[in-house]
């Protein structure tokens, strides 16, 4: 039986792993066309990151219209790709930090840090996106924040989560490395009747 616990050095890799999940989602939010769709027929309204597009119902093409107009649509962008490019940077230095044989705990603690600048990042252009969204562009029908906005959380909440790991893994650095030997507990027949 094979078990993985905080000595295996495959289980090192997790970390970096949800880092490129992280990343892949981030590029799912960054690339999707449905930040904000209508949510029922008619489809006349669809959003991304980066522009807002209608349509009649009776038309077929889509009239789009950049967010990169609207000073709010520059700071959404701008910070949610900040984040982004902070998060590939962190992702990078992990895969470093993981490479190495003797870990360099104090490094893999400021990826953490670093990860809760990008979480920062990610979460100011999440928020302004919807609230400046809902207020200047004038939305037709029933509409809703759609998969990639979601993306976009989802990838926020990874980052969250790995900023805590990576910041609390210097804590067990002898159990990281294999250190410390595995402790066995044997008991005597005299203390323990019932093993006869």
């Amino acid at each position: 039986m094979v078990v993985c616990g905080l000595a295996c050095w495959r289980c090192r890799w997790l970390l970096p792993l949800l880092l490129g999940l992280a990343i892949i989602m981030g590029i799912i939010a960054l690339a999707g066309r449905g930040w904000l769709e209508s949510e029922s027929e008619p489809y006349v309204q669809q959003a991304s990151l980066w522009e807002s597009c209608t349509r009649r119902e009776e038309d077929l093409n889509w009239s789009c219209e950049s967010l990169m107009d609207y000073g709010w649509g520059r700071a959404a962008a701008a910070t949610y790709l900040v984040g982004f490019v902070i998060l590939v940077i962190c992702f990078a230095l992990a895969v470093i930090a993981f490479s190495i044989e003797i870990l360099r705990f104090n490094f893999v603690r400021g990826i953490g840090g670093l990860l809760f600048v990008v979480a920062a990042f990610q979460i100011i252009g999440l928020v302004i996106y919807p609230v400046k969204f809902t207020e200047e562009i004038p939305l037709t029908g029933d509409n809703m924040f759609s998969w990639a906005y979601g993306f976009g959380w989802a990838s926020t909440v990874v980052v969250i989560g790995c900023a805590f790991f990576f910041c609390c893994l210097p804590n067990w650095e002898d159990e990281v490395l294999g250190n410390i030997k595995p402790s066995c507990y044997y008991s005597s027949p005299e203390r323990a009747p019932y093993l006869n």
